[in-house]
């Protein structure tokens, strides 16, 4: 009994140090990454971080365009930006210069993060399982590179322009440098991740804990849900709900194809395993 307790013990911290080796080499590709980003300081705020509040920014001449396509002349146009960002502390410039390259630094070893943590759980996949989710990082990359540039080129600059913009009486908008990196790294980080829902539901179907039926009954109440969670992150217009909510229903019918293909391949299995009469 002893020996069993002894082995059982063994194998859990075989787990651990596993765990650990996994997580230490991806914190070593997220530290690399942020040093990266560390040193092109520069770069990485005027180019990237500043960008949004360009009037000449990309996602503003697109809505330019689209206005003047559509009838609607220069109402859509962005021609200037009238709040400014502040630093009121002494390490404030130096915190923020800390904060944008650690969230950058995850955002670019996104791949190698996902990928050990993938390999810690794929040893204890059944083979079917395994084949039946490879290429699963390649596919939660691309959705969360995918989900981090429809935060940064749309959800972010809507919400910048109503909430920098946002008028009480004669207060002037002076924004402290510390709340514009965070509203920005939240919106583009949080779209990131909930572009991860397609493979969130295919391996909650593969462990069979949603069905297609389920998703579909459920669909109504992800509406009301993403357009709360639109209306909570971006400016209150029309518009602008939608272009967030878009992309997430169509990410969740993603899931409901996903869901169902799996089920149909599960039942397949099933009819040829079981005995003939």
């Amino acid at each position: 009994m002893a020996d069993g307790d002894a082995q059982q013990d063994m194998g859990f911290m075989d787990h651990l140090e596993e765990l650990r080796r996994r997580l230490f080499f991806a914190l070593l590709g997220i530290l690399t990454a942020a040093i990266v980003l560390f040193i092109a300081k520069d770069w990485v705020f005027n180019r990237l971080i500043f960008a949004p509040r360009n009037p000449d920014f990309i996602t503003f001449r697109a809505w330019c365009a689209l206005g003047h396509l559509t009838g609607a002349g220069d109402r859509l146009c962005v021609t200037e930006i009238h709040y400014e960002l502040i630093n009121t502390t002494m390490l404030g410039n130096f915190s923020a210069h800390i904060l944008v390259s650690a969230i950058g630094g995850f955002i670019l070893a996104f791949p190698l993060t996902f990928g050990q943590i993938w390999r810690f759980v794929k040893p204890g996949l059944h083979g079917n399982e395994a084949k039946a989710v490879r290429g699963v990082t390649w596919a939660a990359s691309f959705l969360f590179f995918l989900g981090v540039c429809f935060g940064y080129f749309v959800i972010a600059p809507l919400s910048l322009q109503f909430l920098g913009h946002y008028e009480i009486g004669d207060v002037q908008a002076r924004i402290a440098l510390m709340s514009y990196l965070k509203t920005v790294a939240s919106i583009t980080l949080a779209a990131g991740l909930i572009f991860q829902v397609p493979v969130v539901i295919h391996f909650l179907a593969k462990m069979g804990l949603v069905t297609p039926a389920g998703l579909k009954t459920f669909r109504k109440h992800t509406l009301v849900v993403t357009l709360i969670v639109a209306a909570i992150i971006t400016p209150p217009d029309i518009t602008s709900q939608v272009l967030v909510s878009l992309p997430v229903l169509g990410l969740y019918e993603i899931g409901i194809l996903q869901a169902r293909r799996i089920q149909r391949r599960q039942q397949a299995d099933e009819s040829t395993s079981a005995p003939s009469a």
